[in-house]
């Protein structure tokens, strides 16, 4: 008689169903996963000084050339040289007339002055002879003045300088001689003459300095301002976009042998993360105007922590844990193991958090296997580097009575306060690392003629992000900011 197969089957059967328990892969469902990533951060308005510097020895030779070596000459008759003497009021000797021949020359023009003071001193040397006093004697008569002017520079109109000069002279030496016991001197004739050589600076000192075509330098330092720099090339890739919107004037200043312009631009600067962004569009030099806002350079450096730096540092606490021993109320001791955390962004501004793991009662029961999603909010404190995690959480609900034990392992304050300490990221070295970046890649940018220089003097962190990319920690920076005019 054959043995009925029904009893040894239903036997497998019914001890399929435990076995099939502990084995089968169970969990809640994963939360959706947030893939945009931080592109762009907040703009800022700067304002970066733009000096641009003339040489005063260009200024100089334009002077030279423009105003003659022999200032004027003189060939004229006087009638009266010397005065005839009188005794008693009888005039006892006639007046002797002479011919005046000679010239004034001036030696080299020189440049000086400090602040907004621009000086100007041209050497003056007469030579004056009186010949033929009374048809007879001849005398030559030397002199030296100095004319001296003082220049107040600004700028007008379109970007043109111009020159208030307040011009005097005087005479070291007062071109004269002595004749039959009497002192003459050619100061009246003279004096005529130095008097058109002042007009004639105030005329030619404005023009050079238009030759010094700084409305022509400003274009290009304009043009060239606008303009993206790279920030750093990964981990995130940076980029930040400068966009010039207004110039305004400060004030010329002579320092040392530089004639230096003072301007202000206002620019927009936006940082990008990710892929470059497109250079802003080159607009005309705008008329001198007002620029607002206290001086700098203002822009945010982008520090982001990959969710894979994190995802080991929790595996690793939970094992820990593991190994200490865990309760969970209501079932006891359980022997736990836990294997690979998975973490990425979610809605709401938190984080995934998916953990493998195994538990069985110590006193005796199967063991539940699977994957357990949990969520936390992660932040900062004001002007921190440390990242923290609160609200942990079971990410999803589920009804399933298989992953009850799993669920409730995870939701023991034991292990929510372990996944909490491990989330915790210091941002510090990372921050450090960016901003050494950032201050090498701007901190002498040069662009053509024109040297952009800049020294971070103050950064402030701002209000954590969840991306898809990370979590993102902008900083502000700031720093003094300068586009100076070097030609190579």
């Amino acid at each position: 008689m054959r043995r009925s197969p029904a009893v040894p089957i239903l036997a497998l059967l019914l001890l399929a169903g435990p076995i099939a328990g502990c084995s089968r892969p169970v969990g809640n469902a994963a939360p959706p996963r947030v893939e945009d990533g931080a592109t762009r951060l907040p703009q800022q308005s700067s304002t970066i000084v733009v000096p641009v510097t003339a040489d005063l020895a260009a200024v100089e030779r334009g002077l030279d050339a423009e105003t003659p070596r022999t200032l004027w000459t003189i060939d004229q008759h006087r009638d009266v040289c010397v005065e005839g003497r009188r005794v008693a009021g009888v005039k006892v000797t006639p007046d002797l007339g002479c011919r005046l021949v000679g010239q004034v020359t001036r030696g080299d023009i020189r440049l000086s002055g400090s602040g907004e003071r621009l000086d100007i001193t041209m050497p003056v040397s007469a030579r004056i002879a009186a010949r033929d006093v009374g048809g007879v004697l001849s005398k030559t008569a030397t002199g030296s003045a100095i004319v001296h002017a003082a220049a107040t520079l600004r700028v007008v109109g379109d970007w043109q300088p111009r020159a208030t000069l307040d011009i005097s002279y005087r005479w070291r030496e007062l071109p004269g001689t002595e004749v039959a016991g009497q002192r003459i001197t050619f100061r009246r004739e003279a004096d005529e003459k130095l008097v058109g050589i002042v007009r004639r600076l105030e005329r030619d000192l404005p023009r050079q300095l238009e030759r010094l075509r700084p409305r022509d330098d400003l274009q290009k330092v304009w043009a060239q301002a606008f303009t993206t720099i790279e920030l750093s090339k990964r981990n995130p890739p940076a980029w930040l976009r400068v966009t010039p919107r207004a110039l305004g004037v400060g004030s010329y200043r002579v320092e040392g042998r530089h004639l230096r312009l003072t301007l202000a631009a206002e620019a927009l600067t936006e940082t990008f993360v990710g892929d470059r962004p497109a250079n802003p569009a080159v607009t005309p030099l705008p008329r001198p105007g007002q620029v607002k806002g206290r001086p700098g350079l203002r822009f945010f450096v982008p520090v982001l922590a990959d969710y894979a730096q994190l995802e080991p540092v929790v595996e690793r606490t939970l094992r820990k844990l593991a190994a200490r021993g865990i309760d969970v109320p209501g079932v006891g001791p359980v022997e736990a193991q836990f294997g690979k955390v998975t973490v990425y962004a979610t809605d709401g501004g938190r984080i995934a958090v998916g953990v493998k793991a195994q538990v069985k009662p110590k006193d005796g029961g199967p063991t539940t296997r699977g994957e357990v999603w949990l969520s936390a909010l992660p932040y900062n404190d004001a002007n921190s580097q440390l990242v923290q995690a609160r609200d942990v959480q079971l990410a999803t609900k589920t009804d399933s009575a298989a992953v009850d034990l799993l669920v409730q392992l995870l939701s023991t304050v034991q292990v929510q306060q372990a996944v909490a300490l491990a989330l915790r990221h210091d941002f510090a070295p990372d921050y450090q690392r960016v901003l050494a970046k950032a201050q090498a890649a701007i901190g002498a940018r040069r662009e053509g003629d024109f040297l952009l220089s800049t020294d971070v003097r103050q950064v402030s962190t701002g209000q954590l992000q969840v991306t898809g990319a990370g979590l993102f920690l902008p900083v502000q920076a700031e720093g003094d900011a300068r586009i100076e005019y070097r030609p190579r």
